[in-house]
């Protein structure tokens, strides 16, 4: 099964970074290339332990839905979102916050499996492993982006 880890280095709070990384509505604004958008479950707001929200998106030019579900929570450190339905065998996505010297490490562990046996793997290693990591790399930059932003407006405004 492969695994994907990101880090991120945030000069933001954590608080701000691990909400804005569970929150509905930036997701849907930071994958807006992919049209992806919320249709049931917890279609908006921030998501709690135990809550889900199918996804629908357009990836390899095939719209596709996603069902998540969050199944382990602890604010502001960390949180998993693991798949129920979706194109995926499996995937389980664990979002892991710490926070030193006024930088918030975010670190993504995505692990997923893709059905079909062998073409599955053989997709991983030609173009699926690469894909799902830029996608995580693209939301991180507009969390990353954001999360600043708010933490510079605060700056100012105290």
């Amino acid at each position: 099964m492969p695994t994907l880890e990101i880090k991120t280095v945030i000069n933001a709070d954590i608080k701000t970074c691990f909400d804005l990384s569970r929150d509905i509505d930036f997701h849907k604004k930071s994958l807006e290339h992919s049209n992806e958008k919320a249709i049931a479950g917890k279609t908006s707001g921030l998501i709690e332990l135990g809550e889900w929200v199918t996804w629908e998106a357009t990836h390899f030019g095939v719209k596709q839905q996603l069902t998540s579900k969050i199944t382990e929570f602890d604010t502001p450190n960390y949180f998993v979102d693991e798949m129920v339905s979706g194109a995926f065998k499996s995937f389980k996505h664990e979002h892991l916050f710490s926070y030193a010297n006024n930088q918030t490490i975010m670190i993504d562990k995505f692990h997923f499996q893709s059905p079909f046996g062998i073409l599955g793997r053989l997709a991983n290693s030609l173009f699926l492993s690469r894909y799902m990591k830029n996608l995580l790399i693209t939301r991180n930059g507009f969390l990353k982006t954001k999360a600043e932003a708010i933490t510079n407006l605060e700056h100012r405004n105290s």
